[in-house]
């Protein structure tokens, strides 16, 4: 599958990829499991690369859970070893590509802490296209977090019970600054949410494939885009509305 093959008018917006099969990919190849992680930072690069050129405006990954931190250490280790070396801005500048995070950076060691602010200032210019990290993310601790905020806002007065609705709570979360995403793809077989983005997939598209994340390049890619534009989004509507609009 190619880039041609995609309507340049029917291009999603925002796309959400669950970034899994690494460490299988490896065992296949009787490799180490970080040798799968650092093939799988090629997928990024030609995957973010492909959504720019078509023209999709926000491509998030789903890098790092807040369950990843009770894998075994060596592996958590060799994770944030490949986040240092890997984050720069070259990939940003080359392509007009802004960086954000979603997640609880806080876990993180501080110098990727510092990594990841410099680069989020010197792309933050950048408009063709925005790419975010979910780093030390869940979705159950992120709509948490939102109730807590939301909770102190109305103790505080500032914010009326009647005020808070699907708007307000995700004007909390952490995608505030994003649509929700119009397709959500998933590499390597399985086929779960694992608490990823689950209040903004409410009428996400998706789309799961067998192939193991370091396999998942821009033919793949094409593939799922060109599988989304053959679907009809009814948004609980029924056909006759939806052709009417």
């Amino acid at each position: 599958m190619t880039i041609l093959k995609i309507d340049e008018t029917n291009i999603p917006k925002h796309v959400a990829i669950v970034m899994d099969g690494n460490g299988r990919w490896a065992k296949t190849r009787n490799l180490e499991r970080t040798v799968g992680h650092q093939e799988g930072i090629e997928s990024v690069r030609e995957v973010a690369e492909s959504a720019a050129r078509i023209g999709v405006r926000y491509l998030t990954l789903y890098t790092f859970s807040m369950e990843n931190w009770n894998r075994p250490m060596e592996e958590v280790s060799a994770l944030m070893g490949l986040l240092m070396t890997e984050l720069n801005d070259k990939i940003f500048k080359k392509n007009n590509i802004r960086f954000e995070t979603i997640g609880d950076l806080s876990r993180l060691p501080k110098s990727i802490q510092e990594q990841i602010q410099s680069v989020k200032d010197s792309t933050a210019t950048f408009s063709r296209m925005t790419l975010v990290l979910a780093l030390s993310y869940s979705s159950r601790w992120e709509i948490t977090n939102a109730a807590k905020k939301i909770a102190a806002e109305v103790a505080a007065g500032t914010l009326l019970p009647e005020q808070v609705d699907e708007t307000c709570i995700s004007n909390h979360l952490g995608t505030y600054f994003m649509p929700d995403p119009d397709l959500l793809i998933r590499t390597g077989g399985n086929l779960r949410l694992s608490n990823y983005l689950l209040w903004q997939s409410a009428y996400t598209e998706f789309y799961f494939s067998d192939t193991y994340w370091p396999d998942f390049r821009e033919a793949q890619f094409c593939e799922a885009i060109v599988d989304y534009q053959q679907r009809e989004r009814r948004f609980g509507k029924i056909s006759e509305q939806i052709q009417k609009s």
